[in-house]
């Protein structure tokens, strides 16, 4: 304490004071050592730059000071945590089968696990798989795809068999696909990792690096850093969002040139936003842009709600919102569509009543563990490899295949596309969960990008290069039980699919945790599968507990109040649809779920929505208090978001 008071007394200033921490260790790192990193050019990777922590401060756009004791923990590069201890063969290469060989193949376990088709689902929207889709996005980073996509395609030429980075999944002769083809090779190198970037020693455990913050902080909006929001982002005048207006549309600004796969010269649209990563899927496009907009919507509607307030008060305000909002739709509408409201509200996920609630524990770091974001890959059997657009009264248009759409951010800006695809996902169903995977999931994959890639082999792949330990040892984390036998896998799997894990795996111990996750029964009062639901329970009481600025919190900077926290539960990604989604002047209640005689269709005046007069400040003056009294306050407030199209 003594020596911060003395340096603000040498120096003047609070904000300007910074330490330089080892992003792996957390450790503070010597004017030496960082003059080797800039030398060897991985201070980007392996040092992260912190000012001091103020303990009264709001939420960090870089993630830090969200520990006190540990400034550095949940700012980028900082390494994830393990559920159990990797499991490697000599020099880190994917671990051997009990008996010592080569597990088989990623492709030929895809094929003989995982049936090919399509089926849609009578439960689910495709709005709830994008949404899946943007969470998991947000906690992660987009360079092990670009890696093989743009840096290194020729993992299957001769020039990969030199290169380590490079780890293509064979094709087997007798492949139900490709026998009928000349491929045998489907193109992939190894996931980023401390010890590939040069951060440590590469005779340690491969650690993955990501360069997303490991909060729930749509991070994928606001950027890492400052620097990229304060160039990239805020547009510094009424707390908005940079953004533009083309044909009546808001948009997040253009001028980047990642959206490789724009049809020119029709489609030119690309986001020039704080995160490259919102060009990526279609999904995480989608709710990219929507967020983006939801934040402006906020930060308009409280610029009338108190106009005393500066550009900093209303765009950290709105911000706060923004990522509350997101959170409340994930957590309380979102999870508890595949994973159960009473399991859920049983493992302490959900809070039992509507007010605060605060769990936070200071020893724990904001981590994301490695297991959680990979075991979210299972949904990719529930993703619908079509895109069907819809007009505004309902008709179906046409589909667009959705592995063509990675990269292509110019085709919502063309004609009405954005209203059809916006209307498509509360609309179209997403794939049901059925043990089938759609055939361009499994077969193209990323379109154009490459000749073939089939996303679930590539799951599996990763599960060994990230040394997963075996599925049964995940059952027994979770269970409680030994599991010594394929019949003792009964209990999880039916009868049928142990039969197809013991055609295909030598030992129960040799099954791979992707593969088991694949085969598990549903569990009950949710639609996932248990090892999978135990993995993502954990993750998010983690996130609960670890997160200093959650929203739920009493006992934080800038915390809600009570009025405010009870705005924040009416939040619906419906409402979200209705407040910023194009032309969206009906939807279902609950939009994650299909429309049906107990799910109708509903005017958006009907649907709650986040009030925000709760956040009226008694130091501004009462401007526009009548409209307190208003019988249609949503509308106002989407009145003045709309203004923005004039200003423009």
């Amino acid at each position: 304490m003594f020596l911060l008071l003395y340096l603000l007394l040498v120096t003047g200033t609070y904000a300007k004071l910074t330490i330089n921490y080892d992003s792996f260790t957390g450790a503070p790192i010597s004017l030496e050592e960082m003059k080797i990193r800039d030398v060897e050019n991985i201070t980007f990777w392996c040092t992260n730059e912190i000012e001091l922590c103020d303990p009264e401060e709001g939420k960090r756009v870089d993630g830090s000071c969200n520990n006190l004791r540990y400034p550095s923990r949940g700012a980028p590069h900082t390494p994830t945590y393990r559920l159990l201890p990797a499991i490697y063969d000599k020099d880190f290469e994917p671990r051997l089968s009990n008996s010592g060989h080569s597990l088989p193949l990623a492709r030929f376990l895809r094929t003989s696990l995982l049936a090919e088709g399509r089926l849609p689902d009578q439960k689910y929207t495709t709005l709830a798989t994008n949404f899946l889709v943007f969470m998991t996005a947000d906690v992660l980073s987009v360079q092990d795809t670009v890696k093989f996509i743009i840096w290194k395609p020729y993992c299957c030429q001769p020039k990969g068999k030199t290169d380590r980075d490079c780890v293509p999944n064979k094709i087997p002769d007798d492949d139900p696909v490709h026998r009928f083809s000349n491929i045998r090779c489907l193109n992939m190198t190894r996931p980023e990792s401390f010890q590939s970037i040069g951060c440590i020693r590469n005779d340690t455990v491969p650690e993955r690096i990501v360069s997303a913050t490991p909060a729930f902080d749509l991070s994928l909006l606001y950027g890492n850093s400052l620097q990229s929001l304060s160039e990239k982002g805020r547009l510094f005048k009424g707390g908005l969002l940079k953004y533009e207006v083309e044909n009546g549309r808001i948009w997040p600004p253009s001028g980047s040139d990642r959206c490789i796969l724009n049809q020119k010269p029709q489609e030119t649209r690309c986001h020039n936003t704080p995160e490259d990563g919102v060009n990526n899927l279609a999904g995480i496009n989608l709710l990219s842009i929507w967020f983006w907009r939801l934040h402006n919507f906020i930060a308009t509607g409280l610029s009338k709600v108190n106009p005393c307030w500066n550009d900093d008060k209303l765009f950290y305000t709105a911000r706060d919102i923004n990522i509350a909002i997101f959170l409340q739709i994930l957590l309380y509408e979102l999870l508890p569509a595949y994973f159960g409201y009473d399991n859920l509200l049983k493992d302490g996920v959900l809070s039992p009543t509507p007010g605060f609630r605060d769990y936070y524990n200071e020893h724990l770091f904001p981590q994301i563990s490695l297991e959680f974001p990979f075991v979210l890959r299972w949904f990719h059997t529930t993703q619908e490899g079509n895109m069907n657009l819809y007009d505004t009264l309902g008709c179906y248009l046409k589909k667009v295949p959705i592995v063509n759409m990675t990269l292509r951010t110019g085709f919502f800006g063309v004609d009405d596309n954005m209203d059809y695809v916006t209307q498509g996902n509360f609309r179209q169903a997403a794939a049901k969960a059925d043990y089938i995977v759609d055939p361009d999931i499994a077969e193209v994959g990323l379109g154009p990008q490459q000749l073939a890639t089939d996303l679930l082999t590539n799951d599996l792949a990763k599960n060994r290069l990230f040394g997963f330990q075996p599925y049964i040892k995940y059952r027994e984390l979770c269970f409680k039980k030994s599991l010594k036998t394929f019949d003792d896998l009964l209990q999880a799997i039916d009868p049928e699919r142990v039969e197809l894990l013991k055609e295909v795996y030598e030992n129960v111990e040799d099954i791979d945790l992707m593969a088991g996750i694949w085969l598990e029964k549903l569990i009950e009062g949710g639609n996932v599968p248990p090892t999978l639901y135990c993995i993502v329970v954990e993750q998010f009481l983690r996130a609960i507990a670890s997160d200093r600025h959650w929203y739920e919190r009493p006992n934080r900077p800038n915390a809600f109040t009570c009025e405010q926290l009870k705005e924040i539960r009416k939040a619906t990604v419906a409402r979200l649809l209705c407040d910023v989604g194009d032309k969206v002047t009906h939807i279902q209640r609950r939009a994650f779920y299909r429309i049906s005689p107990n799910n109708p269709l509903c005017n958006c005046n009907n649907i709650d929505f986040v009030n925000f007069w709760a956040w009226k400040d008694p130091k501004c003056d009462n401007h526009g208090s009548q409209f307190n009294a208003c019988h249609n306050t949503a509308k106002f407030f989407q009145d003045q978001y709309l203004k923005l199209k004039t200003v423009e």
